[in-house]
C-alpha cells in the first residue's frame, strides 16, 4: 500500500499552504494499492519532534480519522475524509496543519488499512484508536513531509 500527495514529496517540504501559516488546509493525498480484503482505513498525522518543554512525551496529534470507507482512493486538498474523527492534541477533531514552534519537524501521515470498522466513538485519541486497530491491520504506508518556519 502507499500513501502519496502530488504538492510534496516523501521527505520532502510541506508547503506554507496546508500549515498554520497559510490557509491551514489539508494537503490532497493519494492511496494505492490497498489490500483488497480491506473493510476500513485510519489515518493519522503526527509531529514527534514537539520540544519536551511543551510535551513530555514529544508528540503532537494533528489529524486523526477512523472508519474511512475502503473505497477512498483519495483525498482532497482541504477536504475531511468520510469516517470518523478522533481527537487531537490541540482538541481540535479536523485536520491541523504543521506548526512548529522551534525549528524544522517531521510531519508523518500514517495510514492504515484495516480488516473492520473500528467500534469506539468519536473523539476517541490516537492511543484509543491504535489499541482498537491491534490485530486489524492488513497494511500500513507513510508518508513524512518536513515544515520550519
Amino acid at each position: 500500500m502507499k500513501l502519496t500527495s502530488p504538492v510534496f514529496q516523501h521527505n520532502g517540504r510541506i508547503p506554507q499552504k496546508y500549515t498554520c501559516d497559510g490557509p491551514n488546509i489539508n494537503p490532497p493525498l493519494i492511496i494505492e494499492g490497498a489490500p483488497l480484503n480491506t473493510k476500513s482505513f485510519a489515518l493519522i498525522l503526527e509531529d514527534p519532534d514537539v520540544p519536551s518543554h511543551i510535551r513530555t512525551d514529544q508528540m503532537w496529534d494533528h489529524w486523526i480519522v477512523f472508519n474511512i470507507p475502503s473505497t477512498i482512493t483519495h483525498i482532497d486538498e482541504g477536504t475531511e475524509p468520510a469516517g470518523v474523527h478522533g481527537l487531537g492534541t490541540g482538541n481540535n477533531l479536523n485536520y491541523y496543519g504543521p506548526c512548529p514552534p522551534d525549528r524544522e519537524h517531521r510531519y508523518f501521515f500514517k495510514l492504515y488499512a484495516l480488516d473492520t470498522q473500528l467500534s469506539i466513538p468519536a473523539k476517541s485519541t490516537k492511543k484509543q484508536v491504535e489499541e482498537a486497530m491491534k490485530g486489524h491491520i492488513l497494511a500500513t504506508a507513510e508518508l513524512i513531509g518536513l515544515y520550519g518556519r
